[in-house]
């Protein structure tokens, strides 16, 4: 493996910018080359929880980073890199004196120019003058992140040349994502020799991810930005199959999903509302208990995002669901209406709607029987989405593959409990997961991936301790949340 060369830090500073307020490090290179890093966020702890640092390893362009040419996409690469690490609150720039050019210098570069004036390309240009297409080391950069104590990365770069050499110097590229740009006249044949000649992504070829998706398909890499958020977010989820079991569930910091007087609007956010639309545009079916529908009346539909709306699943032992509800009279999506034996259904009910009947046992629908149920519907991807008992259901009979958990930054104080089941004595028998985070605005959604941390030879759930129900909330009536 090729060794990192020798830098030394000699400065950090702070320095605000429109992207965000970032650590900037100066480091020193002999023979006297100096370089820079910015850092935003805690790499310390990057790694613990999941989160791989973005990290921009750019090559100085005075033309395209300090003029805005736009022969190259340089300085629209750099702000985008910025943009992206900014929004994501994590992540590395670190910029390379001394590459100017692909490595061959500011004049030799300006001579490369002239060349491609009278009509060669960036690669022949670089030949006829008798120099390297490309010059550069990237050894600085991994000593860089060395000594910021950063080993593993998602790579912003369309190079893939650039991932395989960090990676020759030991810093383990976990993905890497072309930086979306604008492509204009100007250098539109500069563009175009980077992938046609020098192995370059496009990002305007790669893949719609959230059509790809929907589509049942992973794709391989995405642009940074929305794209790259969409893979990461989703991508396992449709990488997991065609039968799945989730659940989805929004509450304050203090376990809460309403009000004591059922206030639901809104425990969460707008971003978490859309997070869970695409969560529905994944699945086959979508489950909720009667006491949810009563309480909200939801669409249970797709409406703010692209897809198809999944199958409605109303869990009601008793038949109480309001017969004016909108899953009954809402013809958009198929709605499955779950009564126990003997509950007659009520006379006229609309094409949309079908009534399954299942016996109950101990008072409730056995979890994995409705699963059952479904399956043999076709319905192999089953979303648990509410309430907070349905949810709990699910979990205590060791069914669930996956659990999104929202917490709010409200504090509720008393009101209907989200996840609650019956505990272990030591909190080193609490149940835990291959877990991932990501912020959903003010929101945090942490989501526990049962199904990574069974026993790959069991194939059977988790054993967890039945719940204790709280009697004096009436929506933990068995089935009817």
């Amino acid at each position: 493996m090729t060794e990192p060369q020798r830098v030394r830090k000699v400065v950090s500073t702070v320095l605000p910018t429109a992207h965000g307020t970032f650590q900037m490090h100066g480091y020193a290179v002999e023979p006297g080359r100096e370089h820079v890093a910015l850092v935003l966020g805690d790499l310390a702890h990057a790694g613990s929880n999941g989160d791989v640092p973005l990290v921009r390893v750019h090559s100085e362009c005075l033309t395209g980073d300090a003029f805005g040419s736009w022969r190259c996409d340089c300085g629209e690469q750099l702000d985008a890199a910025m943009q992206e690490i900014g929004r994501e609150g994590l992540g590395v720039v670190i910029y390379l004196r001394g590459h100017e050019g692909r490595g061959i210098g500011l004049h030799a570069k300006l001579h490369a120019y002239a060349l491609q004036d009278a009509g060669l390309d960036t690669v022949d240009a670089n030949l006829r003058l008798g120099l390297p297409i490309d010059a550069r080391d990237y050894g600085v950069a991994a000593a860089i992140l060395s000594d910021l104590g950063v080993r593993r990365i998602r790579l912003l770069s369309a190079n893939p040349d650039k991932s395989a050499r960090l990676g020759d110097l030991g810093i383990e590229v976990t993905a890497r994502l072309p930086l979306p740009v604008t492509e204009r006249a100007e250098n539109a044949s500069y563009l175009a020799t980077k992938r046609n000649r020098m192995g370059h992504d496009s990002a305007r070829r790669l893949p719609d991810v959230w059509s790809e998706l929907l589509e049942g398909r992973v794709p391989a890499r995405a642009a940074a930005g929305p794209e790259a958020v969409l893979l990461d977010r989703y991508g396992s989820l449709v990488a997991a199959g065609p039968t799945i079991t989730i659940a989805q569930l929004a509450q304050s910091v203090d376990g809460f999903i309403a009000s004591r007087t059922g206030d639901a609007n809104y425990v969460s956010g707008a971003e978490d509302r859309e997070h869970l639309h695409r969560l529905r545009a994944l699945v086959d079916a979508v489950v909720v208990g009667a006491q949810t529908v009563t309480a909200d009346d939801p669409q249970l539909t797709t409406r703010s995002v692209p897809g198809p709306s999944p199958v409605r699943v109303i869990l009601d032992p008793h038949g109480r669901v309001p017969r004016d509800a909108r899953v009954l009279n809402d013809g958009r999506a198929k709605t499955l209406w779950c009564v126990a034996p003997g509950t007659a259904p009520p006379p006229q009910l609309a094409a949309h709607v079908e009534i399954v009947t299942i016996e109950l046992e101990a008072g409730r629908f056995p979890p994995q029987t409705l699963l059952d149920i479904l399956r043999a519907h076709g319905l192999g991807r089953v979303l648990i989405e509410g309430g907070g008992r349905t949810v709990s259901d699910f979990l205590t009979a060791g069914v669930l593959d996956r659990l999104y958990l929202t917490t709010a930054p409200i504090l509720v104080g008393d009101g209907i409990p989200g996840v609650r089941f019956a505990g272990a004595d030591l909190l080193a028998d609490a149940i835990t997961a291959s877990i991932q985070r990501f912020s959903l605005g003010a929101d945090i959604c942490t989501v526990f991936d049962f199904a990574a941390a069974r026993e790959p030879s069991s194939g059977q759930g988790q054993d967890i301790a039945m719940p204790n129900l709280n009697p004096e909330h009436p929506e933990h009536e068995l089935g009817a949340s």
